[in-house]
């Protein structure tokens, strides 16, 4: 009987055991899937709020280009060399000024005709507009070559010798004054309206006062003036037509871009070639 209550006795605890082991394993079990479950939530919300923060196709294509906003050419500077950002360019500029720095480019020119008493714009090799001027005298005539204007000015300031006439309708370079390259002489106004169109300055040429100023306002210092005192292909080919001639003065003429050309304007003019 003894012998039958250790059995019973050992068994006892071996069950004991048995289930204290199994609960235990249960509740690790248990905590474990706990864990699990917890960890797929939180990487559900991580996905869910990383999809919410992607901009819309839709969105991006319907957003106005502005000057802040980036075009591809801006992207690929920044993801060009080492990866360090570049500075982003200056905001784009309005159409007035974008035309406006687009004729600056334009190659201007001057064709002067002694002969024919007449000068002509060209742009772009193009024949703009030709006006009546007036040229030296036998006895002073008018250089011809080729040249550039190196200086201009508004209502310029008339000086020779100690006698000075300042901006008016008595000054004899009226109220415009384009020099050339060549020291005394330019293209200017006059207080003498009916000399254009005849051989009557100093060597200098005079235009009516709404020519000159209308063309003062289309050239530039550097811009090249070829001048001819004979009637050669090249003014035939400039004056003969309003058409635009087929090539532009600049391989016809040669040595102007050797010419030391003033930066600066003047305002004061010292001439007698008026």
């Amino acid at each position: 009987m003894r012998r039958l209550v250790a059995i019973s006795s050992k068994t006892s605890k071996v069950m004991m055991a048995l289930a204290a082991l199994t609960i235990t394993c249960t509740s690790l079990h248990l905590a474990a899937s706990a864990r699990m479950a917890s960890l797929r939530r939180q990487q559900e919300a991580l996905d869910e709020s990383a999809v919410n923060n992607v901009p819309s196709p839709l969105s991006q294509s319907t957003t106005p280009a502005g000057p802040d906003t980036k075009h591809d050419g801006e992207v690929g500077a920044e993801q060009a060399g080492s990866g360090a950002t570049q500075p982003s360019p200056a905001p784009v500029a309005s159409a007035a000024v974008a035309f406006a720095t687009a004729a600056v480019t334009h190659k201007r020119e001057i064709v002067i005709s002694i002969a024919d008493r007449k000068l002509a714009l060209l742009e772009d090799g193009r024949l703009l507009k030709t006006y009546p001027i007036a040229v030296g005298t036998r006895g002073t005539p008018s250089p011809d070559g080729d040249f550039v204007i190196i200086n201009h000015a508004k209502d310029p300031v008339y000086r020779h010798g100690d006698k000075e006439i300042g901006p008016g309708k008595d000054n004899p370079l009226g109220s415009r004054w384009m020099g050339l390259s060549l020291k005394g002489y330019g293209i200017h106004g006059t207080n003498v309206q009916s000399s254009v169109g005849k051989a009557a300055s100093h060597g200098c040429f005079r235009m009516r006062k709404q020519d000159v100023e209308e063309l003062y306002s289309l050239v530039q210092v550097g811009d090249v003036v070829a001048i001819r005192r004979e009637r050669d292909a090249m003014i035939a080919q400039v004056f003969a037509s309003p058409i635009a001639p087929a090539t532009t003065l600049a391989a016809q003429v040669t040595g102007a871009a050797e010419t030391q050309i003033a930066a600066a304007t003047v305002t004061t003019v010292e001439t007698a070639q008026q």
